[in-house]
This record gives C-alpha cells, sequence and structure tokens, in this order.
C-alpha cells in the first residue's frame, strides 16, 4: 500500500510539474506576441518625402510608412509626383493596391501610354492592379498616393528603354 501511495504522489508531482512548465511557456509565448506588438501613428507633417526609387522616373519623391518595400514583407508607402509626371508602361510582380490622397491620378492599362484609354482618380480613389497587368500614369497636378503591397516592390518597363535606371546620366 505504501508502494501504490508513493507512486501516486510521484505521478501527482509529475503532472504538477509538467503544468507549471506548460503554463510557463504560455506566459512567455504571451509576452513575446505582446513585444511585437506595434502600432504606428504618423500625422502628415510627421511624413518624411525622400527622392523617389530609382526605377521611377525622375521627380517622384517618396515617404516610407510601414514595412521596407525592398524587402519582402508588407509595405506601405506614398509617393508624391510633380505637375506633369509621367510613368510609362510598366508591370509589377506583386498586387499593388494604391489609394489617391490628393490631386488626380491618371491610369490607363495596357503596354501602350494611351491617353484617351484612361481614367483620371481623384482624391479617395482606390485601384488595385493585379501582377504583370501592364498599365501607365501620369498627373496633371501634382498628386499623392499611397501604395501598399508586398515586397519587395519592383518594376519592369514594356520598353526597356524607357527604365531610367538603365539611362545615361
Amino acid at each position: 500500500m505504501r508502494n501504490l501511495r508513493l507512486k501516486i504522489l510521484i505521478l501527482l508531482l509529475l503532472v504538477l510539474s509538467l503544468a507549471a512548465v506548460q503554463d510557463s511557456h504560455a506566459q512567455k509565448k504571451e509576452a513575446a506576441k505582446k513585444e511585437k506588438a506595434v502600432m504606428v501613428i504618423m500625422t502628415p507633417d510627421q511624413v518624411t518625402w525622400t527622392a523617389g526609387p530609382s526605377a521611377l522616373p525622375q521627380g517622384a519623391q517618396a515617404a516610407v510608412l510601414e514595412g521596407d518595400p525592398t524587402k519582402s514583407g508588407t509595405f506601405t508607402m506614398r509617393l508624391k509626383f510633380p505637375k506633369g509626371y509621367k510613368i510609362p508602361p510598366h508591370s509589377h510582380p506583386h498586387v499593388e493596391h494604391v489609394t489617391v490622397i490628393s490631386g488626380t491620378f491618371n491610369l490607363a492599362r495596357g503596354e501602350k501610354a494611351d491617353k484617351t484609354a484612361g481614367i483620371s482618380l481623384p482624391p479617395g480613389s482606390f485601384f488595385m492592379v493585379s501582377p504583370n497587368t501592364a498599365h501607365t500614369a501620369w498627373v496633371d497636378e501634382e498628386t499623392i498616393v499611397q501604395l501598399h503591397g508586398t515586397g519587395p516592390w519592383s518594376i519592369k518597363y514594356v520598353n526597356p528603354s524607357d527604365d531610367p535606371r538603365t539611362k545615361k546620366k
């Protein structure tokens, strides 16, 4: 009888120890989750503009709000285009989600820069472009758009000679 009690006591201690270890692991997991919780808050006056990506024609400005568009993972950036800015026909390898913040953004689908096939998108407009879909864009006034997607962000011009990265300076 004494051996049975001892075995039961050892078993009970083993079960309690295992429960304590699992509880400790769960607490550590929850703490790690809280540490990773991030909140990005930015008012318009806190947006820092820099020269736009070298893949875009000169004159654009960019502000990365979240993530890193040059790496894998989600990102959010704003692009500011000066009056008269044009992006020749191009595509992207990943989905792009774009919201017009200010100005009017003009967009046309296809491999030719055909303004007659375009649509004018005022502030508040949204569009999504699926991967490898050729399109062109232009603005008639200073325009800011917000782009959200999965990186790395890149652009492939329909006509390689339109790529500003290959043009001599």
